[in-house]
């Protein structure tokens, strides 16, 4: 399963730290960066996931589970 992820830096500060390199595969859980003031991560997934958040929703890195595998 394939899951794409984008950080897109916010307009004011610009602070996005990147851990990985592009089509790395990784683990579960495992960290892949950091975003700061305004930035934000675009999650792409699978269609046949199920979603567990709703647009609006507060979501915390590392702790929010977004998503689970049918």
């Amino acid at each position: 399963n394939s899951i794409l992820v984008r950080q897109i830096a916010g307009t004011i500060a610009r602070k996005i730290s990147c851990w990985v390199k592009p089509h790395e595969r990784l683990e579960v859980c495992q960290k892949i960066g950091m975003i700061r003031f305004g930035s934000r991560v675009d999650l792409f997934l699978p269609a046949h996931v199920k979603i567990l958040v709703a647009e609006g929703d507060r979501v915390v890195g590392g702790a929010t589970v977004v998503a689970e595998f049918m």
